[in-house]
């Protein structure tokens, strides 16, 4: 199976703006020997359709086999992060899966997601929609640790009621080719949503989040930081898109992406917009690139760090923004203490 073959979806091209920079068309012509729907071991959980009219493309390939969304619905407190893994492991299988999330009014919860793999030549093409009702306070943490020649797409599309939180925090630790998308149309009012992400990456990692926001609704917040530490020849695109609509008065708009590069070979694509037809609002967007400071290295090292300890310092405290911003202390707690060999 080839997904080049799939009827009525016209699949992007690297020369589509939204999906500049993003080379797909090695996975899209690699024939797959198998198709899987993945299945979690989760019982009773309902099935409904899809019926979400997705503009991405990406989103209508997962759709085209996984017709039905499995549901997880959280309908109050719940003390503890709900965790799903994800282990891949059948080479030249071409797996996919869907899952709708629902918090129910006034609930506060978090959810984290692993993706790993054990597979070579394969692929996994995910949906996420996630439906947060009023007065809700939702966590969502996610890694990535599919390795090189495999590939992952994960697409999630966010709808939020009014005076909801959302905060999102992906960890990109994989050397395959890795595609994120994220969509989230604010059209209630006092809606928080914090999209954060540490792209970690090495070798020849390819790794693009592609994120799309539309603000439709007054008083709302959307906030999107991602950090980059690429060595090797790893390479990384962020592409956000915000566009604040007249309706959206006194929203707040921001994005911001910072890159270290490790290395000669590292590179980085960088392309923050905003898109604004209003006055009343509160917005930036900024991106840096640049190297760890040598002075700042030589300094650590005059009070007698070794070099290497004094490298790891500095990276560390870069890096460490994005897990400063989780709320959930479990879920930092996780994240501090994973280590792929748990999960393959």
């Amino acid at each position: 199976m080839r997904i080049s073959d799939l009827e009525n979806i016209n699949l992007p091209s690297k020369y589509d703006e939204e999906f500049r920079k993003v080379d797909l068309q090695a996975l899209f012509s690699y024939d797959f020997k198998n198709i899987k729907s993945y299945e979690l071991d989760i019982v009773g959980l309902e099935l409904k359709e899809d019926t979400n009219n997705y503009e991405n493309p990406l989103f209508e390939i997962t759709k085209n086999f996984e017709k039905k969304q499995i549901v997880l619905t959280i309908n109050s407190n719940i003390p503890e992060p709900i965790c799903l893994v994800h282990k891949i492991k059948e080479d030249e299988t071409f797996y996919t899966n869907s899952i709708k999330i629902e918090v129910k009014k006034g609930a506060k919860a978090s959810l984290i997601e692993v993706f790993t793999n054990s597979s070579q030549n394969s692929a996994y093409s995910v949906n996420r929609e996630f439906n947060i009702e009023e007065n809700t306070d939702f966590e969502y943490a996610k890694i990535q640790d599919i390795n090189e020649q495999n590939s992952f797409l994960f697409n999630a599309i966010f709808k939020q009621e009014e005076n909801s939180k959302c905060k999102v925090s992906n960890f990109e630790l994989g050397t395959g080719l890795i595609v994120n998308s994220y969509e989230n149309s604010i059209d209630n009012k006092n809606i928080e949503y914090n999209l954060n992400g540490l792209v970690k990456s090495k070798d020849s990692s390819n790794t693009a989040n592609l994120i799309k926001t539309i603000h439709n609704n007054e008083s709302s917040t959307s906030d999107i930081n991602y950090k980059h530490s690429l060595k090797d020849k790893a390479k990384a695109v962020f592409k956000a898109k915000s566009i604040v609509n007249k309706e959206a008065l006194y929203s707040k708009a921001f994005q911001n992406s910072n890159t270290i590069l490790l290395s000669n070979d590292a590179t980085i694509f960088a392309q923050p917009h905003l898109e604004i037809l209003i006055d009343e609002l509160e917005a930036s967007h900024g991106a840096t690139t640049g190297t760890l400071d040598k002075e700042q290295l030589l300094y650590l090292q005059s009070r007698g760090i070794k070099k290497e300890k004094a490298y790891d310092m500095l990276l560390n405290a870069f890096e460490g923004q994005i897990y400063d911003n989780i709320s959930d202390e479990l879920i930092k707690e996780f994240i501090d203490s994973y280590e792929r060999t748990k999960y393959v």
